[in-house]
C-alpha cells in the first residue's frame, strides 16, 4: 500500500498543472513590460504564470468538469501553504506574496473563475457576464494596481478596462471556445434578442443575427473602454501610467478590428502595425497625462 500511495503522489505532481504552452508573449496586451519598474515584473510574471496554469486547466477538453475542481481547488490550498509541489506556479505565487506582501484574495478570486469555467457553459445575460468578469478579469489589474502601491481609487477605471479586455478575448474565441469546450459567453438574452442562436457558433462565417450580437457586445466593451481612459491620469506609476495607456490603445484597436472582422471566420487580432502604433500612441499619451 506504501508504494502504491508513493505511485499515486507522483502522478499528482507530474499531471497537475497541464500547461498549453501559451506564454504572456502571446497575449493581446503586454504582461509585466519593460514599462514597468524592474523588480515588480518577477511578480507581474508569477501572477500571469499561476493564471495561465489555472486557465490552461479550466480549458482542458479532456479533463472532466470534476477534476478541473479538484485541481483548482489544490492550487488554491497550496498557495495557502499546503505542502506539496505538485503545482510550482502555485508555490512561486506563494513565495511573491510572502515577499511582496500583497493579499491572496486576487489568486482566490481567478481560481473561482476558473472554477465556474468549469462548470458554468452558458450566461444569461450582460450583467451575468460582468459578474464573471469580476472574478476572471478584474483581479489582474487589482493585483497590479496593488504592486505599485496605488490606491485602490484606481480600481474604478482599472475594473472597466479588465473587463473590456475579457470580453474582447471573449468574441476572438467564440466560436473555439464552444466548438472545443461548448462554452458560450455570448449572453443567451442577447442572442434571443438578435435573433441568432448557439448552433451558429459552429459556422464557417457569422450569421446577421449573430453579428448583430457581437455588434452589441462590442457597443457594451465600447463603453467599458471610454471609463477606462481615465486610468492613466489617476495612476502615480510613470512607468505603470505608460504601460495603461498603451493597453487602453490597444484595447480601442482590437474592438475596431472586432467590428469588421468575422471571428468565426479566422481569428482577429491585432497586428503588428498595431502593436508599434499602440506603443508610441500610449507612450505620448502616459506623457502628456503625466504633466496634466
Amino acid at each position: 500500500m506504501e508504494g502504491t500511495g508513493a505511485v499515486a503522489q507522483s502522478e499528482l505532481i507530474a499531471d497537475l498543472e497541464t500547461p498549453s504552452g501559451k506564454r504572456k508573449d502571446d497575449e493581446n496586451f503586454p504582461v509585466g513590460s519593460w514599462l514597468i519598474r524592474r523588480e515588480l515584473r518577477p511578480h507581474v510574471h508569477a501572477f500571469y504564470r499561476f493564471a495561465r496554469e489555472a486557465d490552461d486547466i479550466a480549458d482542458n477538453p479532456g479533463l472532466a468538469a470534476e477534476d478541473k475542481v479538484r485541481r483548482l481547488a489544490r492550487m488554491g490550498a497550496i498557495l495557502d501553504g499546503a505542502s506539496g509541489d505538485d503545482s510550482p506556479s502555485a508555490l512561486a505565487m506563494r513565495q511573491s506574496l510572502k515577499e511582496t506582501g500583497i493579499t491572496a484574495q486576487h489568486c482566490h478570486d481567478v481560481l473561482r473563475a476558473f472554477t465556474m469555467d468549469a462548470t458554468k457553459l452558458r450566461y444569461r445575460d450582460w450583467d451575468d457576464l460582468m459578474g464573471y468578469c469580476r472574478y476572471s478579469a478584474t483581479p489582474v489589474g487589482r493585483q497590479v494596481l496593488d504592486l505599485h502601491g496605488e490606491s485602490r481609487d484606481t480600481w474604478t477605471w482599472s475594473d472597466p478596462l479588465c473587463d473590456a479586455l475579457q470580453v474582447l478575448n471573449h468574441l476572438q474565441d467564440c466560436a473555439e471556445d464552444y466548438r472545443a469546450l461548448d462554452r458560450v459567453y455570448l449572453p443567451e438574452r442577447d442572442l434571443a434578442a438578435c435573433g441568432s442562436k448557439v448552433a451558429d457558433l459552429a459556422g464557417r462565417s457569422t450569421t446577421p443575427g449573430l453579428r448583430r450580437v457581437i455588434d452589441r457586445l462590442l457597443d457594451g466593451t465600447d463603453a467599458l473602454i471610454d471609463k477606462a481612459r481615465t486610468l492613466p491620469r489617476a495612476v502615480q506609476s510613470t512607468g505603470l501610467r505608460r504601460e495603461t495607456a498603451v493597453i487602453v490603445t490597444l484595447a480601442e484597436r482590437l474592438a475596431r478590428r472586432l467590428r469588421q472582422g468575422d471571428p468565426l471566420a479566422m481569428r482577429v487580432k491585432l497586428t503588428r502595425g498595431d502593436f508599434a502604433a499602440s506603443l508610441l500612441w500610449g507612450l505620448w499619451r502616459g506623457r502628456r497625462w503625466g504633466q496634466g
